[in-house]
């Protein structure tokens, strides 16, 4: 099975202020501020939607294609996911932007000042999916997340129109649409991915109620936090999955798509909606363990041990059949993000 991943692909620029933003404001020049920070450290981290489900699915071997949008400045981040199985061959290079980037500020006090930059991602209504098929010899279902609007609804259409399988899963952007926008973005999708507050507001802003929703998708998969995630699917009995046992809370960032890329190899294998589910909230828990959304390695033991202890020696035995993993350890040993991270000290 050929699963394409379109969405967002952008780095993070996250920085360290040690005093506090408030001391720095005066209250009577508020409509006139000029501040600069001089900050600690500075880290640069790979994300996007897109690009951090590529880096889970090429870590279990799921063979993933990567469509978005980039800048020239793309060229490390490729070949980082390149070596980590993820192909990068239809992400469009712009020729006068630079890569989505988010630069956020964070104080001793936890707040944050930050902006985000969309750069490149508007190119990515120009891609077409069929080119991309025709590379790989045809695609068996698109994911669409979050990424620029007209993209979404290009390929989402596109989809529809070839018939191509397609998942919804609109994420970040679902608070900027309407209810108009996101009917059209689910109606007739094979998946929909949602977290439990996703969920609500897609069925307030659609004026669709639960049923209505599964009627008009295959399979509704919302992910429920702490509590695991549940899959419905009209006229049959949901399938509720816990998560493993955290060892640690170390970063929830990227843990929703770590799901994704587990439950998506999950399909490319053929494993069942409940084992797809199971594998996503494994690899959901170890990158929750981890700072950063690509920092993490999957180790054959570790995965399978793991995996035992949460859903018992038949979901191990199932997975342990699959061709990733065929090695120790998987794609991506030692510390996983040491090669891209930069960090600054004064």
């Amino acid at each position: 099975m050929r699963i394409a991943v379109s969405g967002s692909i952008a780095t993070d620029h996250l920085m360290t202020f040690p005093g506090r933003f408030a001391d720095q404001l005066v209250g009577d020049q508020l409509h006139n501020i000029s501040l600069s920070f001089l900050v600690d450290g500075l880290e640069v981290r790979r994300g996007g939607v897109a690009a951090n489900i590529c880096f889970g699915m090429g870590q279990l071997g799921a063979s993933p294609v990567l469509v978005g949008a980039a800048g020239a400045d793309f060229v490390e981040y490729r070949d980082w996911l390149d070596r980590h199985g993820v192909d990068t061959l239809s992400v469009r290079i712009s020729e006068t932007l630079h890569t989505a980037r988010f630069v956020c500020t964070t104080d001793a006090d936890h707040n944050q000042l930050g902006s985000f930059y969309t750069g490149a991602m508007s190119e990515a209504r120009q891609i077409e999916l069929k080119s991309v098929g025709d590379r790989v010899g045809g695609l068996d279902l698109v994911h669409i997340g979050a990424d620029d609007p007209e993209a979404m609804a290009r390929h989402t259409e596109e989809c529809r129109t070839r018939g191509i399988p397609f998942a919804a899963d609109y994420s970040q952007q679902l608070a900027r649409m309407g209810g108009e926008e996101i009917r059209a973005l689910t109606d007739g999708a094979t998946y929909l991915f949602s977290n439990e507050y996703e969920k609500a507001l897609i069925e307030t802003k659609t004026g669709w109620d639960a049923e209505e929703v599964l009627r008009r998708v295959g399979t509704r998969v919302t992910t429920l936090g702490p509590k695991g995630a549940v899959i419905e699917r009209a006229g049959e009995e949901p399938i509720h999955v816990d998560c493993p046992e955290e060892e640690r809370k170390a970063d929830p960032t990227g843990v929703g798509d770590a799901f994704r890329a587990g439950f998506l190899s999950g399909l490319v294998w053929g494993a069942s909606l409940e084992r797809s589910a199971q594998v996503g909230c494994m690899l959901a828990t170890l990158v929750i363990e981890t700072v950063g959304t690509q920092e993490y390695t999957l180790s054959r033991g570790l995965f399978l041990e793991r995996l035992t202890k949460a859903y018992g020696q038949e979901a191990a035995d199932e997975v342990r059949g699959q061709e990733y993993l065929g090695e120790e350890p998987l794609a991506g040993a030692g510390p996983a993000g040491s090669a891209y991270r930069v960090r600054r000290s004064r």
